[in-house]
């Protein structure tokens, strides 16, 4: 089992609040960097809602 599955598992039910503990890392990440990196940023948001938002059978 991957370090992914792992946290999966540990996510399952809980999709809402870690989406929102994303966005929340992404825009303290934005105000340190005063925005420098916020397409980055952006980028990595919506891959990791990506896989949160993912089923097990792909």
């Amino acid at each position: 089992m991957s370090m992914l599955d792992k946290i999966k598992g540990m996510l399952k039910g809980h999709e809402d609040q870690a989406r929102k503990g994303v966005d929340k890392a992404g825009d303290m990440v934005d105000q340190k960097t005063q925005g420098k990196y916020s397409g980055q940023v952006d980028q990595v948001q919506d891959k990791l809602n990506d896989q949160i938002g993912r089923s097990d059978q792909q």
